[in-house]
């Protein structure tokens, strides 16, 4: 989805209650556009531990202007799914970092971070 409202619509037909119910929410997901304005903004929260930190964020559950107590943890897994089509977990996001020198700086030679950068260091 292109739009933290459409998520929130898709909430919407879930759950019950009205789209202002859930926008919060679905921004904090997508917060990281202020700092990459394309879909890599997504690895810094678009994962499963993203998906607990929302939850630390905004509590357990919220309640929808139906009344009805909501479950943040399944919002969050909500947004992913839809963006991605699968909730990654923060590793798999880190697989696709290759790792420059300045990010190996300070691993002695034949550490697991050098093995993985295929440089010398």
């Amino acid at each position: 989805m292109s739009h933290c409202y459409y998520h929130a619509l898709s909430s919407v037909r879930r759950w019950g209650g009205k789209p202002e119910d859930y926008l919060a929410l679905h921004q904090w997901f997508d917060e990281s556009k202020k700092i990459v304005a394309d879909p890599r903004h997504r690895a810094l929260r678009h994962h499963a531990e993203g998906i607990f930190l929302l939850e630390t964020v905004f509590g357990v559950t919220i309640r929808n202007s139906d009344d009805r107590d909501i479950p943040v943890r399944l919002i969050g897994e909500q947004h992913v799914v839809e963006d991605l089509g699968r909730i990654p977990s923060f590793a798999d996001w880190a697989r696709l970092i290759q790792p420059m020198p300045w990010i190996l700086r300070g691993n002695p030679a034949g550490s697991a971070a050098c093995e993985m950068s295929r440089d010398t260091c």
